[in-house]
């Protein structure tokens, strides 16, 4: 359970806590109560031994603990509590149910009382580890304490168990003592009716001892799946009886010879597939008001928005294409610098497939077509049989795309910077207006969208709440929704018309990295897709094409030395209290993103300015103390540059250019003044961001050591943010 709540740190590092079956274990005292986070971990395992109403009737009160701070915090306290009640952790129970969570505090502050689990009461009839935010918890909570109920956290969550007790005691008074206990996934579908907002549960109680009951609606939630004696079984056992009938031993031996099935199933429930990887590739993904019921060797899945809510629902198990290897560290120091590192690796990966650096042979019978155009005839190269970019998740929708009123690009954070980086190449290439929206601010402002837009969503984790609530938006006005994430059988991924899976690869840093160049190369190989029949455009095309073959190397190739470079530098400006970033054209999202690195985990105020709007307010704060990146490499906007930085050079600025490596230009500035450069190869101007980053994600990473700071948990921050302002 600990390994798995490390996985899950990059989540919710504020708090943490767990709850596990403990039959002969004496009840704590002073249990402490929960609250919201961001990442569930739990692991369950039930051999099918059950009495005669198929539960085990043992009610005795779980092991709870819960601290603020780190995993390890946990772990030594859990330690501690084994020790002072001389458990016997050698025990092996038939039934056996754990939860646990670490926190991303939302309400109340990292406290253990404010910690999860929640708790019911006193005796804990029912816990609850809760993803997300329920928007009604004041209401429900304003409910529940004129019924006698009394609150001891601040968080929205501890509504849940109570819930749960209040609905329990109700349900099974009007049953009578002679009727058949509530069923535990009816009981929660009754709750989940009264609760809004953003939620993925984790439910057990002592009312139901070998049971757990999981739902989501808004946040993410896999089931990882074991069966048999070695796990190797191929078929996912789901239940085709009735709610709170999940398949019972006897029906699912049915499907196998006694040789290769003991009644034994282990599910590991998480909200990142990270938590379960060590334990099992084979993982279900629940959609949205799916619930999850764990019982008697096997499991049911629900959906409380079908007309039969009591008939399980078919869900499709996958495999996952992720190794160990992949989320630890790799002999890296942090998380962030591995990933820095693996970039030219997740853009061929991301390239892999879908781009054809080989141009077809000129003159190839076979490539070419004859076009009869009055007495003459003209031989052009068909560009359908010339295809160097190959999307299939755009392949029926290309056309439409292009005939689009707009291309709408909707994203948060690091992903709208991505957009910003390529938005003048889809313009460039296929002619349609584009436009950018953050997603929260799009929503805010019940942004118009028609059925003739084209909205792509941009997503690392394909879960973002914001990005999400715009596309649920953009799909109800008819405008085609296209995706772009990073996470297979993502929310995002799911709800799109089609889309483009990045393949960068897991990203763990909570300052996104690789993530933010694929984005920019799966943009552009949108871009070239839409305009592969374009005669006018093919020769920009294809120099884009081959440039971005050649990019992987040219990454590697100044990569390391300016992993040096920029430790030096960022010892001279880690004391600093801002930084400016100025750029134009394409790197204006350089500037931005360089900026939003050094604020995320650096922790240094820093603005990303568009070189454009100096002179209208930002040249008010040069001085020669402040430092100021100008990024001026070899583009369109290099003539616009060179004059920004010679006024700012009048001004006595402490400057830092990012030129272009070798440009004699600069390095006359260099020689003349005080200012220092920052080198990094040509290529073709679409493509120069993708370069131009990676010395300022170096800088920001290296300030960020330097000064001290958690790299990849910085303050107040979490990998996904999987709710809603």
């Amino acid at each position: 359970m600990f390994t798995g709540l490390k996985r899950l740190e990059y989540r919710g590092y504020d708090s943490s806590g767990m709850c596990i079956d403990a039959i002969d274990a004496p009840t704590p005292t002073g249990r402490r109560e929960s609250a919201s986070g961001d990442g569930l971990a739990n692991g369950s395992s039930a051999d099918g031994t059950s009495s005669s109403n198929g539960r085990v009737e043992d009610r005795s009160s779980p092991i709870i603990v819960k601290c603020p701070g780190k995993i390890e915090n946990l772990e030594n306290l859990t330690a501690e509590y084994v020790q002072q009640h001389n458990l016997d952790t050698s025990k092996v129970y038939k039934h056996h149910v754990a939860i646990s969570h670490t926190r991303w505090a939302t309400h109340g502050v990292p406290s253990a009382i404010n910690a999860h689990p929640q708790v019911s009461d006193a005796n804990a009839d029912f816990v609850v580890v809760h993803n997300g935010i329920i928007t009604n918890y004041q209401a429900l909570k304003d409910i529940l304490k004129k019924n006698g109920e009394t609150f001891v956290s601040e968080t929205d969550t501890e509504t849940i168990p109570k819930l749960l007790k209040f609905a329990y005691d109700s349900m099974t008074a009007e049953a009578g003592s002679g009727e058949a206990q509530v069923p535990f996934p009816k009981l929660v579908m009754e709750v989940l009716t009264k609760l809004e907002g953003a939620y993925a549960l984790l439910i057990k109680s002592r009312h139901y001892p070998g049971e757990l009951v999981a739902c989501k609606r808004g946040s993410p939630m896999i089931v990882g799946i074991k069966e048999g004696p070695d796990g190797s079984s191929s078929s996912s056992k789901v239940s085709s009886g009735g709610l709170g009938r999940a398949a019972s031993i006897t029906r699912l031996r049915d499907q196998y010879n006694d040789s290769h099935w003991t009644g034994a199933l282990e599910a590991w429930v998480a909200s990142d597939a990270s938590a379960v990887i060590e334990h099992t590739k084979r993982v279900v993904v629940l959609e949205d008001n799916d619930v999850l019921h764990i019982v008697g060797g096997g499991y049911g899945i629900y959906n409380t928005r079908q007309a039969d809510v009591e008939t399980a629902v078919p869900r499709r198990l996958q495999v996952l294409q992720l190794e160990v290897d992949q989320i630890m560290k790799g002999g890296y120091e942090h998380y962030m610098q591995k990933e820095i590192h693996e970039q030219p690796e997740a853009i061929t990966q991301s390239m892999r497939g879908r781009v054809k650096q080989q141009k077809s042979a000129e003159g190839n019978p076979y490539l070419q077509q004859r076009i009869k155009l009055g007495g003459l005839v003209e031989t052009r190269g068909n560009p359908y049989l010339q295809q160097r970019i190959k999307l299939g998740g755009l392949v029926e929708t290309r056309d439409t795309i292009r005939r689009s009123r707009r291309i709408m690009f909707v994203a948060c954070g690091t992903s709208y910077h991505a957009a910003l980086a390529a938005r003048q190449t889809v313009e460039e290439m296929v002619e349609v207006p584009v436009v950018l929206e953050l997603a929260s601010d799009l929503l805010d402002r019940c942004c118009p969208i028609f059925r003739d837009d084209t909205c792509v969503f941009v997503s690392q984790s394909g879960e973002t709440a914001d990005t999400l609530r715009a596309l649920e938006y953009a799909k109800a006005r008819g405008a085609l929704c296209v995706g772009i994430t990073n996470t297979v059988g993502s929310a995002i991924s799911r709800a799109t018309h089609c889309g483009i899976h990045q393949n960068a690869g897991y990203e763990i840093g909570v300052a996104s990295t690789k993530a933010y160049t694929s984005q920019i190369i799966c943009i552009t190989m949108m871009a070239l897709a839409l305009a592969e029949d374009s005669i006018s455009k093919r020769e920009r095309r294809d120099a884009i094409i081959d440039e971005l073959g050649a990019l992987p190397d040219k990454m590697r190739s100044f990569m390391q030395v300016q992993d040096v470079a920029m430790k030096e530098l960022a010892a001279q400006l880690k004391d600093s209290n801002s930084l400016l970033f100025f750029a134009r054209g394409n790197n204006y999202a350089t500037a931005l993103e360089a900026a939003l690195k050094c604020k995320e985990v650096a922790l240094i105020h820093s603005e990303g300015i568009l070189a454009g709007e100096m002179k209208h307010g930002p040249l008010a704060l040069v001085d020669e103390h402040l430092p100021i990146v100008v990024v001026a490499t070899r583009d369109s906007m290099y003539n616009k540059m060179e004059s920004v930085i010679q006024q700012l050079l009048a001004r006595s600025a402490r400057l830092i250019i990012l030129c272009t490596a070798g440009d004699a230009t600069m390095q006359e500035y260099a020689k003349r003044s005080d200012c220092q450069l920052i080198e990094v190869p040509g290529t073709v101007e679409p493509l120069q961001p993708i370069l131009n980053i990676v010395p300022l994600q170096l800088l920001a990473y290296h300030m960020t050591v330097l000064r001290g700071h958690n790299v990849d948990q910085p303050r107040n921050l979490a990998k996904s943010v999987t709710v809603t302002d």
